[in-house]
């Protein structure tokens, strides 16, 4: 049976520019280390893609549709079915001096962030500077090799993948999943995850994915337990008594 909007998928896949075979995404750390592209600080394993929901791109997307589970295809993605086409009015002429009084050093291929949003440097002469406000693959043809891992129907494990996209390095396994009668889901997570960078805002990231995801849930509440053994406690009395 194919796959439909709403589904949640678990995928593994190489993407690459296709006139220039250069990996921009993917998700097996083999590939990863006979391409020379590893990194140790990178994460491999299959992705969550919620179809429907732009999670991919959309000639990716499309073509999953047509997929089954174990399923593998190499698909062609058009530049207005991946990154857009370039648009020349994207490309802006700016004085140096706008640059250098933000404290931004003009320099070839550097990203910078300015009022109209992300730009790529592309020349800086005779005090013009050059920025190209398209996407860096703007105008290209992807190619992606990709393959079908799993469909996930649990709800429980629905929300287990929600938590792992927001919470990558703890083991999603030792998150406890319970959703109550009346849709208030319970979200425990391990010691690992009480000093994840950015946990804060990750927790309200999973929050509204989960309400935006699943149906039915009413509210989302995270469990924090921090278990303090009788030894300590012990010895924290003794220093009170000792004065």
């Amino acid at each position: 049976m194919s796959l439909q909007k709403g589904d949640f998928v678990l995928v593994d896949y190489v993407m690459r520019v296709k006139d220039t075979n250069e990996i921009i995404d993917l998700t097996i750390e083999e590939v990863a280390k006979k391409e020379k592209v590893y990194r140790e600080d990178g994460v491999y394993e299959p992705a969550l893609i919620i179809l429907g929901e732009g999670w991919t791109l959309k000639g990716v997307e499309e073509e999953l549709y047509k997929m089954n589970i174990g399923e593998s295809r190499v698909i062609e993605v058009p530049p207005d079915k991946g990154f857009g086409e370039r648009d020349p009015s994207k490309v802006k002429v700016v004085n140096a001096r706008e640059l250098t009084k933000r404290g931004i050093t003009p320099r070839v291929g550097a990203r910078v962030e300015l009022d109209d949003g992300v730009a790529i440097i592309r020349r800086a002469e005779g005090g013009r500077v050059i920025l190209d406000y398209n996407h860096p693959l703007a105008g290209r043809t992807i190619t992606c090799e990709i393959r079908v891992v799993k469909k996930i129907e649990d709800v429980e494990e629905k929300i287990r993948e929600l938590v792992h996209v927001r919470i990558k390095r703890v083991d999603k396994e030792k998150f406890k999943i319970d959703v109550s009668s009346d849709g208030v889901v319970s979200i425990e997570l391990p010691p690992e995850a009480f000093t994840y960078e950015g946990l804060q805002y990750a927790k309200r990231g999973i929050a509204i994915d989960v309400g935006r995801y699943i149906s039915g849930v009413s509210a989302v509440k995270f469990v924090e337990t921090y278990t303090i053994s009788q030894a300590k406690m012990e010895k924290e009395e003794e220093k009170v008594k000792k004065g």
